[in-house]
C-alpha cells in the first residue's frame, strides 16, 4: 500500500470512529431524553430562551456583530459553539481568560504567567502560541494589535470588565476572520444598562492582590422618539506577584482600563429605528513579567523563583481604541450594522534575552547564547547559567548579560459593514447577512539592546546601544474582506451555506539598523499578495423538540506573514454532532476532524527562539481530529431537593499528528517523522464543577484537568525534558447576598496548592499560580 493510501486509508478509520463516537452520543442522549419522562412540570430549563445580549450599540433589535449573541442561539446553531453570560462569569470572578475558556470544550491553553496577561489559545488543535491562530474580537471588532500583519496578542482584552464570551468552531466561524483555521473567540463588553446602574466589584487578595470593578450609566434623556444613553466603566487590577525574585524584587503587575460610551437611539414610523454609538477605550499596563523560567532541578527545589538576571524584567504597554457604530432597522426584514474603528498599542517589554561569560562591548550586535539554549542545556553552559542565576560572590565581565527592548508600535483601523434580510420565500424561512470590511494594520518594531554586568546579584548596566540596532522593519497589511451566509430553516431541516472572500496585500520593510531616522529609506522591501476563497456549510436536522443532529465542513485558512516565503495554512476541517436540551439538562457531543494540507509554525520570541523572528515554516500535511463532550444539569431539581446543585462537565479527546517527514529550523518541530505529535496539544483535557444554590447563597467546586503534553514534535514515550506532565487543579467560590444591593464572596484559585509546571517555552520550565485566596465585595445599585 503506498504511503498516499495508507494516510487515505488512516482518514477514513478515523473519520468512521468519530461517526460512531458521535451516533453512540445521540443514543445516549435519546436514552437521556427518555428517562426525562416527557416534562418536568414547573421545573425551568437549565439553558432558557436567555435576552439577546446587549452590546456597545445597545438596543432591542437584531445585533449581527456578534457571533451567536445569546445562550438560546446555541440550540439553533450548524457547528460548535459556546456562549458564557454575565452570570457564567461571576461565579468565580475571574480576570483570567485561561481559567474562563476552561469550561469550553476544544479549547486547548498554555499557560505562561499565571495571571493570564499574555495568553496563549488554540482552537480544535490551531497553533497556541500568542493566540495568533484565532480570530479575536471585542465587540465584533478584531482586537489583536495588528490582526493581519502581526495577529500575536500581546494586546488582550480586559477580561474582568466583559459581560459575556462567544467561542465558534465550526462551518458558522466563516463570518468571522481572518482565521479560520480553528475559529473566533468574541469578548462582549459592559451593556449600556437600560435604567440607571451603579456597579462595583471590589476584591482583595494574596500576594497583595487588589482589584475594582466600577461602572456607571443609563439613560440620559428618553422620550417615544429619542433615548440617549451613556456608560463610564473602569477596571483596576494590581498584584505583588507569586514568584520570588532572588533578590527579593518586585514580580507584580499593574493594569488600568477605562471605557467611556455614549448612545443615540431614534424611533421612527412603520418600525423604522436607528442606533448610533461612539465609544473610547484606554488602557495601560505595567508588569514585571519575563521570558526567563527554570533548569528542572530548580523547579524542582523552588517552584517559584525567579533568577536574578530577570530583575529588571519589565512589559510597559498603553492601548486605546475608538469606535463609532450605526444600526439601522428599516421595519421591513432588513437591517444595517456599520462599524468604524481605529486601535493603538505601544509596548516595550525590556527583559534578558541573551548571556555571554566573555562579555561583550557596546554596539557589538547579539552574541553569546540565548536564555532557551542555556536552560535546555545548563551543564553544557554551567558559567552562563551561574551568571542568570547571580551566583554568591560572582562578578561577570561587563556586557555578560544583553537585555533587549523589544519596542513595538502597532495600529488597525477598518470600516466593516453587514446587511441582514430575514424574510419567507421559495417555500422556507431566510436570515441572509452580506458582509464587507475594509481594513489596515502596521506594526513597526524598533529594537535595542542594553548590556550588564551581573554583580553579587545585582545588574549593573555598562552600556546601551544605539536605537534601532537590534531590529528596525515595518509591517503592514491592507485587506478587503466579504462574506454572505443564508440560513434557511425548512421544515425539520436549517441549511446554512456560507462563503468568504479575503484579499490581503502584506508589506515588510526592512530598514538599515545604523539608521534609526529611517532617513536613507528601507534596505529591503518585500510584499506578498495573497487571495482566499472560504466556503463553508452547515447542516441541522431536529430529530425532536429536544433533540437535533448537526454537522458542518468548511475551509481553514491562515494568512502568512508579510515578507514570508511560506505557503498560506490551509486545511479542510468537518465535524458532526448532537446537542440536546431538556427541561433539566443539556448533552452535546461533537466529533472534528481538521485536514490540514498546510500546517504553518511562526518563529517568536514566546516559542523560545532559535531562529529568525517573524520567519515561518511549512510543515506539510497533519491530522487533528477528536470528540468534544459537554453537559450541564441541575440535580437539585431533578430530586426536587431544597436546594440547586448544578453539574457542568466539558471534555476534549484530542489526537494532533504531522502525516509527513521533513526537517524544519522551527524549535518546537525540529526534524519530523511521520506519525509525530504536535506540541502543546494534550491528548484528554476535562473540566467538571458541581455547585449549591440557596436562596440568598451559592457555591461552587471546580475541577481542571489537563493531560500530559510534549514539547517538542516526537511520538512514544515523552523524554523528562520535553514533558509537562498532567496536573488537576481544584479552584472555589462561595457568595451570600447580604442585601438586594450588596454581595460578599470569597473565590480560591488552586485551593490545594497544587505545584505544576505549564510550559518550558519561552526559556525553562515554569509554574502555574499557586492557592490563592480572593474576598470580594459587590454593589449593584
Amino acid at each position: 500500500m503506498s504511503e498516499n493510501q495508507s494516510r487515505q486509508a488512516g482518514s477514513v478509520r478515523r473519520a468512521a470512529a468519530l461517526l460512531a463516537g458521535a451516533a453512540g452520543c445521540v443514543l445516549v442522549v435519546q436514552a437521556a431524553a427518555s428517562a426525562q419522562d416527557g416534562d418536568v412540570g414547573a421545573m425551568r430549563p437549565v439553558f432558557d430562551n436567555a435576552a439577546p445580549v446587549e452590546t456597545a450599540s445597545a438596543g432591542t433589535g437584531r445585533e449581527r456583530m456578534v457571533i451567536l449573541g445569546s445562550r438560546a442561539a446555541v440550540r439553533e446553531l450548524a457547528g460548535s459553539g459556546e456562549f458564557l453570560s454575565v452570570e457564567d462569569l461571576r461565579v468565580h470572578a475571574y480576570e483570567d481568560v485561561n481559567r474562563v475558556l476552561r469550561v469550553v470544550p476544544g479549547v486547548y491553553i498554555q499557560e505562561e504567567d499565571g495571571f493570564g496577561l499574555r495568553p496563549n489559545i488554540g482552537l480544535r488543535g490551531s497553533g497556541l502560541d500568542r493566540s495568533s491562530r484565532i480570530t479575536l474580537m471585542e465587540d465584533g471588532v478584531l482586537a489583536a494589535p495588528a490582526p493581519y500583519s502581526a495577529p500575536s496578542a500581546y494586546y488582550f482584552p480586559t477580561v474582568g470588565r466583559m459581560s459575556g464570551v462567544e467561542v465558534i468552531k465550526g462551518a458558522g466561524g466563516v463570518r468571522f476572520g481572518p482565521q479560520t483555521i480553528g475559529g473566533a473567540i468574541n469578548l462582549i463588553s459592559t451593556p449600556t444598562p437600560s435604567e440607571t446602574q451603579i456597579f462595583a466589584n471590589l476584591r482583595a487578595g494574596e500576594h497583595d492582590t487588589l482589584r475594582a470593578h466600577v461602572y456607571g450609566g443609563g439613560p440620559l434623556y428618553e422620550n417615544d422618539a429619542v433615548r440617549i444613553a451613556g456608560l463610564v466603566e473602569t477596571f483596576q487590577d494590581t498584584s505583588g506577584g507569586f514568584r520570588e525574585l532572588d533578590n527579593g524584587g518586585d514580580t507584580g503587575y499593574r493594569i488600568e482600563d477605562y471605557t467611556a460610551r455614549l448612545e443615540l437611539e431614534t424611533r421612527g414610523s412603520g418600525g423604522l429605528r436607528h442606533f448610533f454609538s461612539v465609544n473610547a477605550q484606554y488602557s495601560d499596563e505595567r508588569s514585571n513579567e519575563t521570558y526567563l523560567g527554570l533548569t528542572d532541578a530548580d523547579f524542582a527545589a523552588t517552584p517559584y523563583r525567579r533568577y536574578a538576571a530577570s530583575q529588571l524584567d519589565q512589559m510597559n504597554a498603553e492601548h486605546s481604541q475608538f469606535s463609532a457604530r450605526w444600526r439601522a432597522e428599516f421595519g421591513n426584514g432588513f437591517d444595517l450594522s456599520v462599524a468604524a474603528y481605529r486601535t493603538n498599542f505601544a509596548r516595550d517589554w525590556f527583559k534578558t534575552e541573551r548571556v555571554n561569560p566573555a562579555g561583550t562591548a557596546v554596539n557589538s550586535g547579539s552574541s553569546g547564547a540565548s536564555t532557551s539554549s542555556v536552560l535546555e542545556a545548563p551543564g553544557a553552559n554551567a558559567a552562563s547559567l551561574a551568571i542568570l542565576r547571580g551566583d554568591a560572590g560572582l562578578v561577570s565581565a561587563d556586557g555578560a548579560v544583553l537585555m533587549r527592548h523589544n519596542n513595538r508600535e502597532y495600529y488597525a483601523q477598518g470600516l466593516q459593514a453587514v446587511a441582514g434580510y430575514e424574510g419567507d420565500f421559495f417555500g422556507a424561512r431566510h436570515d441572509i447577512e452580506f458582509g464587507v470590511r475594509v481594513h489596515y494594520d502596521e506594526e513597526d518594531r524598533f529594537q535595542n539592546f542594553e548590556r550588564f554586568r551581573m554583580d553579587n546579584g545585582a545588574l549593573v548596566r555598562t552600556g546601551v546601544d544605539a536605537p534601532g540596532s537590534q531590529s528596525n522593519r515595518v509591517s503592514s497589511a491592507e485587506a478587503i474582506a466579504v462574506y454572505m451566509q443564508d440560513t434557511i430553516e425548512w421544515n425539520r431541516w436549517t441549511f446554512i451555506p456560507g462563503a468568504r472572500f479575503e484579499s490581503i496585500t502584506l508589506t515588510r520593510e526592512d530598514f538599515s539598523t545604523a539608521d534609526p531616522t529611517r532617513a536613507l529609506g528601507p534596505t529591503r522591501t518585500r510584499e506578498n499578495d495573497v487571495s482566499a476563497f472560504i466556503p463553508g456549510l452547515g447542516v441541522v436536522y431536529d430529530l425532536s423538540d429536544r433533540i437535533s443532529l448537526f454537522g458542518g465542513v468548511h475551509r481553514g485558512f491562515s494568512p502568512p506573514s508579510p515578507g514570508s516565503t511560506s505557503d498560506v495554512e490551509d486545511a479542510t476541517n468537518w465535524e458532526l454532532g448532537a446537542r440536546a436540551f431538556f427541561d433539566n439538562a443539556q448533552l452535546e457531543a461533537v466529533a472534528f476532524y481538521n485536514d490540514y494540507s498546510n500546517i504553518v509554525g511562526t518563529c517568536t520570541a514566546s516559542t523560545g527562539g532559535g531562529c529568525v523572528i517573524g520567519d515561518q515554516f511549512d510543515g506539510g500535511e497533519a491530522e487533528i481530529w477528536g470528540l468534544e463532550l459537554s453537559g450541564q444539569s441541575d440535580l437539585g431539581r431533578f430530586f426536587d431537593a431544597p436546594v440547586g446543585i448544578p453539574l457542568g462537565f466539558a471534555y476534549t479527546f484530542t489526537s494532533a499528528e504531522f502525516s509527513n517527514d521533513f526537517t524544519s529550523g522551527f524549535g518546537p518541530w525540529g526534524t519530523v517523522t511521520a506519525g509525530d505529535e504536535i506540541p502543546y496539544i494534550p491528548e484528554h483535557q476535562l473540566t467538571a464543577s458541581i455547585g449549591l444554590t440557596g436562596e440568598r447563597w451559592d457555591a461552587e467546586l471546580l475541577a481542571n484537568y489537563v493531560g500530559e503534553v510534549r514539547t517538542v514534535a516526537g511520538q512514544g514515550d515523552i523524554a523528562f525534558n520535553e514533558r509537562i506532565d498532567s496536573r488537576v487543579i481544584f479552584d472555589v467560590s462561595a457568595g451570600y447576598d447580604l442585601t438586594e444591593h450588596a454581595r460578599i464572596s470569597i473565590q480560591a484559585r488552586n485551593v490545594f496548592d497544587e505545584e505544576y509546571a505549564v510550559a518550558r517555552r519561552p526559556a525553562g520550565i515554569r509554574a502555574g499560580m499557586p492557592r490563592t485566596l480572593l474576598v470580594g465585595l459587590t454593589l449593584d445599585y
